[in-house]
């Protein structure tokens, strides 16, 4: 068992704040619609929380593709094949990724991650559970392309990204990450992705807007976490979670509403925001086969095999890196 501390790519100032956090919320909150990205959910408790939401009844994108790793295993060691070094794009499931593991016997297994108390927490769980399997958890921002531990160059490579995380992007930020996922892994390299699908409209607002409340407590610790790390004084209690569905752009949005009036700082930047004004903190964009097959051509991968489950509620692809083709 291998279970190294890892690399740590991610850049703090001199008072450890993450850089890229900070520089994004300053950025989000001045922009007419304030916008902080999605990634920036997942510090420690956050990360949590959405191990939670996976559990919940609402919530059927885990249990979905859990249903797929599951029934699928040995199609996914045909098709695969052994010995290749996974990837994993955020810290591993506890669920999902032992049960790619176990079906197509990997070299090493490498999670990237930019929570990195998480990243080795769940990296010390999977290895105790593979102890004779080498894991390297890298604390890197993945959005950006990623120098992979040394121990598994030359290795074939499977970039594993479950969850439907892709969906959180815009069109354009998710192609970005599918050719920084490219450049990553390099050429020939497979990548499994997951990718949830269009239903009806009460099925995915009930997804992400629980009874329980949990999903809720989720978008509302990005305030804590703004507040804790970045010297901010905002007003939690006067915010509240709520989710969209955006028929136009085949999305789910979260949006943290203000209940009333509010001015607040962050870093030493004063903002202010009238009631019902919103902070726009996720997208979860659905998809059909042809738009998972466009997303994926975008970003220089050739679709190679499709799951789904057995309600056609989440989809699973396989895709190769291609050599760039400047012409059909």
């Amino acid at each position: 068992m291998t279970t190294p501390k890892g690399l740590k790519l991610v850049e703090r100032d001199a008072g450890g704040v993450d850089t890229a956090f900070r520089a994004d919320v300053l950025a989000g909150l001045a922009e007419e619609q304030k916008a902080i990205p999605a990634r920036w959910f997942y510090d420690d408790t956050g990360s949590q929380l959405f191990e939670d939401i996976t559990q919940l009844p609402e919530y059927y994108p885990t249990r979905a593709e859990t249903e797929i790793l599951r029934a699928r295993g040995t199609e996914f060691a045909d098709l695969i094949g052994p010995g290749r070094a996974v990837v994993e794009f955020g810290s591993g499931s506890s669920v999902k990724t032992p049960l790619l593991l176990q079906a197509i016997a990997p070299s090493a297994y490498v999670p990237l991650d930019i929570s990195g108390d998480f990243l080795r927490a769940s990296s010390a769980a999977l290895a105790a559970k593979f102890p004779g399997l080498p894991v390297f958890p890298v604390e890197a921002d993945f959005m950006r392309r990623v120098e992979l531990p040394g121990e598994i160059e030359g290795l074939p490579k499977l970039g594993f990204f479950p969850g439907s995380t892709i969906g959180n992007m815009v069109a354009r930020t998710a192609t970005d990450l599918l050719r920084s996922m490219r450049e990553t892994l390099g050429v020939g390299a497979l990548l499994l992705i997951g990718m949830d699908l269009i239903k009806d409209e009460a099925t995915l607002v009930a997804a992400y807007d629980d009874d329980a409340g949990v999903t809720a407590k989720f978008n509302l610790n990005l305030l804590t976490r703004i507040n804790r790390e970045l010297a901010g004084d905002i007003p939690v209690d006067a915010f509240a979670h709520e989710a969209r569905w955006n028929d136009t752009y085949a999305r789910i949005e979260m949006h943290l509403v203000a209940q009333k009036d509010v001015t607040f700082s962050v870093s030493g930047q004063p903002f202010a925001m009238v009631a019902g004004e919103s902070i726009h903190t996720e997208n979860s964009h659905k998809f059909t086969r042809r738009t998972s097959n466009m997303l994926l051509a975008a970003g220089g991968w050739e679709p190679r095999a499709r799951w789904t489950d057995s309600e056609d509620r989440f989809s699973l692809l396989l895709a190769e890196a291609r050599p760039p083709r400047s012409a059909p």
